[in-house]
C-alpha cells in the first residue's frame, strides 16, 4: 500500500534521543553530551539534529520503533567509518551499507520506505559491522533521527496544532510536581516529578497528539494511557549512559510519545511516573494535539511483511529534501525543521 492520495499525510520527527525509541542494549552505544560544549554552540555548529546522535561498533546493536503508518524514513550517517546495517519492518530484514569512500552529507538518509499498508509496525535498525566486503572493514553505524508519517485527516483538509503548556489550567496533576525554568523549554517552563504513580493528564478532541519532555539520567520508566486503551511503558533515561543522577541532561525536549489516527470524540491522555528505588522522575514540558477540519481516520489493518524500498538520498521528492540539500517546506508542526508535508 503507497501513501494514500486522498489522505493528508505529515512526517514526525523522531530524534535519536526521543523515549519512543528503544535501545536494546544502551550501553552498545555512544552519543555526545548535549550540554558540553553548551547546547547554544552546538546547535550552531552541528550537522545533527539537535546536535545529538547515536553511534555503535558493536555488532548486532540496534534500536527498535513501534509505530502506526504507511512510510519510514531514516538519517544517519555514510562514509568510510560506516559498514552494513539490518532494516527488519514486522520481521522482514534487509541489509545495506552506509560505506562511501568519503563522507557524505549529513545527514544521510539510509533508508526509505513509502509502502507500507497503514497499520501497527515495528522497526529494527541492527548494526551489522563489516558484514560485506565492500564495507572495507568499516564497522560504525550512526543514528541521527527517523521520520515517521502519520495520517491527519483527509486530502484538502486543514490542521491545527494546539500546545498545552505544562502550566496551563486544563492540565491535570496527581501527587507532586515541581515546575523549573529554561529558555529553551516551550513556554520558558516545564514540571517533573519524582513521586511513584505522580500523573499528568490533558482532554483533547484532534486526530493526533503528543507529550515532549527533556531527557537525564535521574529519569527513569514512565507509561502512558490514552483513553481506555492500552498501558503502554517507555523510558526516557538520558542516553549518555554512565551512573544515576541529574547530568548529561538534554533540555532541548524530546518526543516522549505520539499517537495518530484519532477519532472525533473527546480523547483523554495521561502520563505516570514509574519511579525505582532511586526515586527516577518524569519531566513534562508541553502536550501537543492536532485537530483536522475534517475526520477521516484510516481503518487500521494487519501489518505485512515488507522487504522495504530504498530510497535514493538524491531523490528530488520531499521526503528526501533534507539530504538531498534542497530546502524543505514550511514545518506544519513548529517541532523541528524536518517536520513538514510530503506533499
Amino acid at each position: 500500500m503507497a501513501l494514500n492520495n486522498a489522505a493528508l499525510d505529515f512526517n514526525v520527527t523522531i530524534d535519536d534521543w526521543a523515549s519512543i525509541l528503544t535501545y536494546t542494549n544502551p550501553s552498545d552505544w555512544q552519543t555526545p553530551d548535549p550540554q558540553s560544549p553548551p547546547l547554544a554552540t552546538t546547535l550552531a555548529t552541528t550537522p545533527w539534529l539537535e546536535g545529538t546522535w547515536h553511534q555503535t561498533s558493536v555488532v548486532n546493536a540496534s534500536v527498535i520503533l513501534n509505530f502506526e503508518g504507511p512510510a519510514i524514513y531514516i538519517y544517519g550517517a555514510s562514509g568510510p567509518s560506516y559498514g552494513s546495517y539490518a532494516i527488519t519492518i514486522d520481521g522482514a530484514e534487509s541489509t545495506y551499507s552506509a560505506y562511501s569512500a568519503t563522507n557524505a552529507s549529513n545527514p544521510h538518509l539510509l533508508y526509505g520506505n513509502s509502502d507500507l499498508s497503514y497499520s501497527n509496525h515495528q522497526l529494527e535498525i541492527r548494526n551489522m559491522g563489516a558484514f560485506q566486503a565492500s564495507d572495507q572493514g568499516a564497522s560504525a553505524f550512526l543514528l541521527d533521527y527517523i521520520l515517521a508519517t502519520v495520517q491527519l485527516g483527509p486530502a484538502g483538509a486543514t490542521v491545527t496544532n494546539t500546545t498545552v503548556e505544562d502550566s496551563h489550567p486544563s492540565v491535570t496533576y496527581s501527587g507532586a510536581w515541581t515546575s523549573e525554568s529554561n529558555p529553551i523549554f516551550s513556554g520558558g517552563t516545564a514540571i517533573y516529578t519524582a513521586q511513584n504513580g505522580g500523573s499528568a493528564s490533558i482532554s483533547f478532541k484532534g486526530s493526533a497528539v503528543y507529550i515532549f519532555g527533556d531527557s537525564v539520567n535521574d529519569q527513569g520508566s514512565y507509561s502512558v494511557v490514552l483513553d481506555n486503551g492500552p498501558t503502554q511503558t517507555y523510558n526516557t533515561l538520558s542516553g549518555c549512559g554512565g551512573g544515576y543522577g541529574k547530568f548529561c541532561e538534554k533540555t532541548q525536549p524530546s518526543l516522549k510519545y505520539l499517537a495518530s489516527n484519532l477519532d472525533s470524540s473527546q480523547h483523554t491522555i495521561t502520563v505516570i511516573n514509574s519511579a525505582n528505588s532511586n526515586g527516577s522522575s518524569f519531566n513534562l514540558d508541553r502536550f501537543v494535539y492536532t485537530t483536522p477540519s475534517v475526520y477521516a481516520p484510516m481503518n487500521i489493518t494487519a501489518a505485512a511483511n515488507s522487504t522495504g524500498t530504498f530510497v535514493n538520498p538524491t531523490s528530488t521528492g520531499s521526503t528526501s529534501a533534507n539530504a538531498s540539500g534542497t530546502s524543505a517546506p514550511k514545518e506544519p508542526f513548529g517541532f523541528s525543521a524536518r517536520d513538514f508535508p510530503v506533499r
